[in-house]
């Protein structure tokens, strides 16, 4: 062959052939069938690893104050996540039809406990939120949302299997019990988690397919009431009037947005360090869990946030990935919802700290303090493991894997099966 009859060494094609052979690459690891599942995990698994580490940095100075310990609520928090990874990967394992038929008593109880909280829960910081039985913490708002998410999704997947969808069956018995959530939650002041539960009733709407008049007429609805609820409670009209400017009353009511910008733009490109926050020194209210996303910031600068996005931007993709590519209305509706949940939240709780929404008390999921909304949120990912199991081609590459660690360790102690390994030619 002669030189002029050579292709060039990017791939024969020109400098665009590279690219074009980038692009077929990365085509093909998105046709993979575990490539949603393996997201996942990787996702999951990197998100509940940085909220441990910045948990331990940024609660550590209040915890030594309070209890004599730095550890005491990292500790705290391993605990929840040590609980809630085996729920995760029994979460995993179990079918569809469990999902379906949980979401039901998970609703009454929520209701149940969300009354509770009215009569017997803790008020702190204007909100009535929490039950404390001995050590424990319960705030039952947390896995009400999981709850609305299996019920809502079944519901409408029965109707939409009978063929019977119109908007005014979409909307009973869905628009009562969200309602009733909602305002049981609101009765205890928590602005943020009613507004969850609302983009969960929301997505499960859109998917289902609801025409666009009903949602003009639900979001007119759900302004006037967010209107009716700041007007009737003082701190909430000094929350948006420190919204929209926080430096007018930089000691009062814009204290805590203002130490959030403080502790954003002090970290630059790539941080101060880990551990080295200056606003974890009783500068920030709530640096653990409410505004852990500004200690974050501070540390690990704008290359830190900017990983955190992308790993829950990778996280919501996988769930919409599940959603369009499983055939089943409930898996759809459901892990739709679930992504209008975790990434929805994570979005007004980052958003609050930028300053770019108000502040409304939500934690950063699997990142911020606290077990209540830890646990349900692991048990979330985990059902959606188990429908990215249901993708075409998903098993038989599962299958073809061979046995887990798992199933390994308990053949290792003989408490398992037999393992069987691969044949190879």
């Amino acid at each position: 062959m002669s030189a002029e009859e050579r292709p060039p060494p990017g791939g024969g094609e020109g400098p665009g052939g590279g690219l074009r052979e980038q692009l077929a690459a990365l085509k093909e690891l998105l046709d993979k069938p575990l490539t949603t599942y393996y997201l996942i995990i990787m996702c999951s698994a990197l998100l509940l690893a940085l909220g441990l580490m910045m948990v331990l940095s940024a609660s550590s100075v209040e915890a030594l104050q309070k209890t004599g310990s730095p550890f005491s609520w990292f500790i705290r928090q391993s605990l929840s996540a040590a609980i809630g990874v085996p729920v995760m990967y029994a979460c995993s394992r179990l079918p569809v039809k469990f999902f379906r038929w949980v979401g039901y008593p998970m609703m009454v109880l929520s209701i149940i406990a969300l009354v509770m909280v009215l009569f017997i829960g803790s008020s702190e910081l204007g909100a009535q939120r929490w039950i404390y039985i001995g050590p424990l913490t319960l705030q039952p708002s947390e896995p009400a949302k999981l709850g609305l998410v299996l019920w809502g999704a079944d519901l409408l997947a029965r109707r939409a299997r009978q063929g019977k969808i119109e908007w005014r069956q979409m909307l009973i018995p869905l628009m009562p019990g969200t309602a009733i959530l909602a305002v049981l939650v609101m009765l205890g002041r928590d602005l943020g988690t009613t507004l969850v539960l609302f983009m969960i009733f929301l997505a499960l709407l859109w998917v289902v397919g609801a025409p666009i008049k009903l949602f003009g007429g639900i979001m007119a609805l759900a302004m006037l009431a967010a209107a009716i609820m700041i007007k009737v409670e003082p701190y909430r009209m000094a929350r948006i009037s420190s919204f929209l400017d926080p430096w007018a009353d930089a000691q009062g009511a814009g204290y805590q947005a203002v130490q959030g910008q403080i502790a954003m733009g002090s970290g630059g490109w790539f941080g101060l360090g880990l551990g080295s926050s200056r606003q974890k020194w009783s500068w920030l209210p709530h640096g653990e869990s409410d505004f852990i996303f500004a200690i974050l910031g501070e540390e690990l600068g704008l290359m830190g946030t900017l990983m955190v996005v992308a790993l829950f931007g990778l996280l919501g993709y996988a769930g919409l990935r599940v959603a369009v590519r499983v055939n089943d209305p409930f898996v759809r509706l459901s892990a739709a919802a679930m992504v209008a949940w975790i990434v929805g939240q994570a979005t007004v709780n980052m958003g609050a700290v930028l300053s770019v929404l108000p502040i409304t008390g939500i934690p950063l999921p699997l990142v911020s303090y606290g077990g209540s909304a830890l646990l349900p949120t692991l048990a979330a990912l985990g059902m959606l493991l188990s429908f990215a199991k249901r993708e075409p081609g998903a098993r038989e590459a599962l299958a073809a894997r061979g046995p887990g660690p798992a199933a390994r360790a308990l053949s290792w102690l003989g408490l398992g099966g037999k393992t069987k390994g691969r044949v190879t030619r």
